[in-house]
Order: structure tokens, then sequence, then C-alpha cells
């Protein structure tokens, strides 16, 4: 039997196997799950020379020490870590070989909540429903655990890129402005509630996670009173439950609530809340909904009108 590329010595607060997720299986009850910073993850693959989509690992708050069983290569982007092999010192959005027996430490990020590191050829993890994404949800995988070992896949034919690094946006701890469109239970909640949530700040609580992030901030007061029956959810989904306080779903999200969903948040924002810290601030703009040709005009608030 081979030897594992890496053992995990210290796998830190949460770091699981992630790739981009198991997309088009909701019918199924299966949420896509995958990579909460999709973006991050593509780059580290890419520049290991590996497909976008495979496997690597997502780092929660750092605190993550591998040994080198045998040389790999490996990169890391996401919130900004200190990344350190054999107590060196080296860059993010590199590629960085590491011989056989070396220590790779990362360190807990200056901003942000999650690190990528790709490893060259992948992660190798066992697929189910033809994606290796953890989903902590629904039980699929489970996080590294000291002591785990890692192995990789075989090298791809695509090399390694010849760059002393890229640049790449990181996450900053400066407030968040995120768009969203209105619905489709918006009309469960008092004009003064849409009020709210599109003109105050919302603070992101310590008890979010994969799952979702939970917000704190004024109440958002319900014009019905009755129970919603459960329907459909997807990532992005801002929902609200009796106590006023708003849930944003993430990548590992319940297919269906029974609460009502007052707002979606654009898919091309959510990195930026898979990043936010505890007690950082969320603001919400609306935009209007994407519309096929010959669909009619949604009526409603319109964009802009708050």
């Amino acid at each position: 039997m081979s030897t594992p590329a890496l053992v995990v010595d210290e796998a830190g607060p949460l770091t699981t196997v992630q790739d981009l997720g198991r997309p088009g299986l909701a019918s199924l009850g299966v949420p896509e799950s995958g990579a909460l910073d999709p973006r991050a993850l593509k780059l580290a693959n890419r520049l290991v020379g590996n497909p976008e989509d495979a496997p690597g690992l997502e780092v929660t708050f750092g605190g993550l020490r591998l040994t080198a069983r045998r040389p790999v290569v490996l990169a890391v982007t996401g919130a900004p870590v200190s990344v350190t092999v054999d107590g060196a010192a080296v860059g993010l959005g590199c590629a960085v070989p590491v011989p056989a027996g070396s220590s790779v430490r990362l360190g807990s990020p200056r901003y942000g909540v999650r690190s990528y590191l790709a490893l060259r050829g992948g992660v190798q993890a066992d697929q189910v429903l033809g994606s290796a994404s953890t989903d902590l949800l629904a039980g699929i995988g489970a996080p590294l655990a000291d002591g785990d070992d890692l192995d990789v896949g075989a090298a791809p034919e695509t090399d390694v890129p010849i760059v002393d690094g890229v640049p790449f946006s990181t996450p900053t701890g400066e407030d968040l402005l995120l768009r969203v469109v209105l619905g489709p239970r918006d009309d469960w909640f008092t004009d003064e509630a849409l009020d709210l949530l599109l003109g105050s700040e919302w603070t992101v609580e310590s008890r979010s996670n994969r799952i979702g992030v939970r917000l704190t901030g004024p109440t958002l007061q319900q014009r019905r009173k009755r129970e919603l029956p459960s329907e459909g959810t997807i990532a992005g989904s801002l929902q609200v439950p009796h106590n006023g306080q708003p849930t944003l779903f993430l990548a590992d999200h319940p297919i269906t609530g029974g609460y009502p969903v007052i707002a979606v948040v654009h898919t091309a924002d959510l990195p930026q809340l898979a990043q936010a810290r505890p007690s950082q601030v969320v603001r919400f703009r609306q935009i209007s909904p994407p519309r096929l040709a010959g669909q009619p005009v949604r009526s409603g608030r319109a964009e802009g009108s708050r």
C-alpha cells in the first residue's frame, strides 16, 4: 500500500474537503454544498495546474498543520493567513513545492474566515453523488481530524504555471453590501419590515456556520401570522423565523424551510458572506430580479425605491 501524501497533525477548528459541490440534486433532497468561496478554490487549483473543480481543503479560521510524507505542490488562497514550510514563510496565491518530511502550517486569518489549500493532483476523497464535498447538515463526509491521512491524485498533464504569485481579492473586514432580490415571501412582511431590511445594519452572529449566517438587527415583523407550509430554499435565501432575526442560507442549507424567505442574495455576492466574521456588519441593496424574454414585470417595489 502506498504511503499517503500527507498526515494531518492538527486539523484546526474546522477543515473539510470541498470541491464545487453537487448542483442539480435538490429534487432528491440533496443540497449543493461545495466550497463556500468557490472563486478562491478555483484559483488555488489553477495555481497548481489542477482542473478548477478538483477537491481541496477548506480551512476555517486556520490552525491546520500537515506533514508531507511525499513531495507535494500546494497553493493557498482565500482568507489571508501566514503559511510556513518548516518554519519558513511562503507566499499566498502561488504554487509552493513541499519536500517529503516537511511541515506545513497555516496560521489564523487576519481577515475573513476560510482559506483554501489545493494540492497538485487534488485531494483524494470518497465521491458521493459525483462530489467529494463534505456536507455538515446532510452528514456526507466528515471534517478532518488529527492523525488523518491525506492522499492526492495523479498529477494532471498541465504544467504548474510559472508565476511568482497572482493578485487576488481577499477579505478586508470592512462592512459588506450585498445585493438582494425581494421575495418570494416579501408580501408576508410589513412595509416597515422591508424598510428595515434594506435600510439597517445587520451584524453577523458567532453561531454562523456552513449551513447559514445568523444576523442580528431590528425585528422584522410579519403581517401574516399563520404557519407557512415547508417549501424549497436555495443558497442565499434570507429566511426569517418568528423572532424576526434573519438567517442567510449558505451551501449546506436545508432543502426546505418552514419560515418565509423575505429576500434572496445575488449568487455572486455569497462568497463575501462566506468570509464574514462574527460582529462584521452587513447591509442589503435591492436589485431587480432577472427576467426571461416575454416574462411580465413583477409588480411590487421598484429597484432603488429603498
